[in-house]
């Protein structure tokens, strides 16, 4: 009887082991990322920006050219990179703590210019790598290595809200929030990053998509409970959806 495959890698990733905790979202999100560049032809043509955080290692894990940033600079590399080779599909791939605190200034000034790059931007609420520090992007009451009785507004303000915030610059072209965690939704976000890709090699401007995922170590929950704490937590003050889409005649504004 012959053996139907059904199933097979995306030759978008490495054979090497993701590194990353049990029960984290981020294998989902570089799974969709990489299946993406592999099904519209880009694999061979795409250079990647990994930042500082618990993706530090994308370059042993995408199958395609990829250049480490220092902490926060991804958008500034990923813009040098594409003015000098304008034909190369370029993505940075950054966590909250990489992009909404130390990084804030280059993300918000690509959108400003309207680089065509692509950000990947995974919100977990905290730091992961470095030990589950408070975040820009930690919730009020979220409890963290230092603020260990829950975010505190008066002394920290409110988490950023980084896709609203972007929605606001002439500069971005197209802005989505999506999850990934349940099958429905990790389907919706697939659907995201090929938008966003399409929005580059159309040459329209600067896109991102931001993921809400889990950091279910730091969090101190099972990956089953941070699932639930995502969507319980998270998405009411991050909520999903498109913020901006340019692409659209008479939707250039937020």
């Amino acid at each position: 009887m012959k053996t139907k495959r059904v199933y097979e890698p995306t030759k978008g990733l490495t054979e090497r082991a993701l590194s990353y905790c049990p029960g984290c979202t981020h294998g989902i999100i570089h799974k969709l990322v990489a299946e993406v560049l592999e099904e519209q032809g880009l694999l061979g043509e795409t250079i990647g920006v990994a930042s500082v955080g618990c993706s530090v290692m994308n370059y042993e894990f995408f199958n395609c050219d990829m250049q480490q940033a220092p902490h926060g600079r991804a958008p500034a590399v990923a813009t040098g990179i594409k003015r000098v080779k304008p034909d190369k599909t370029v993505f940075t791939y950054q966590g909250d703590g990489d992009l909404a605190s130390i990084g804030m200034a280059e993300v918000v000034h690509s959108a400003h210019r309207s680089e065509n790059i692509t950000v990947i931007f995974v919100n977990n609420a905290i730091y992961g790598m470095t030990g589950g520090q408070m975040a820009p992007t930690t919730l009020i009451g979220q409890k963290t290595s230092t603020s260990p009785e829950g975010r505190n507004q008066l002394t920290t303000g409110l988490p950023i809200r980084v896709s609203e915030m972007l929605a606001t610059i002439p500069g971005a072209t197209y802005l989505e929030r999506v999850s990934v965690h349940d099958p429905k939704h990790v389907r919706l976000a697939k659907k995201a990053i090929q938008k966003a890709f399409d929005v580059q090699t159309k040459k329209q401007g600067f896109s991102m998509i931001e993921f809400i995922s889990t950091c279910p170590v730091n969090w101190g929950m099972t990956p089953t409970d941070s699932l639930a704490w995502a969507v319980d937590s998270m998405i009411p003050y991050y909520p999903l959806g498109v913020y901006k889409d340019a692409t659209k005649p008479g939707d250039d504004d937020a």
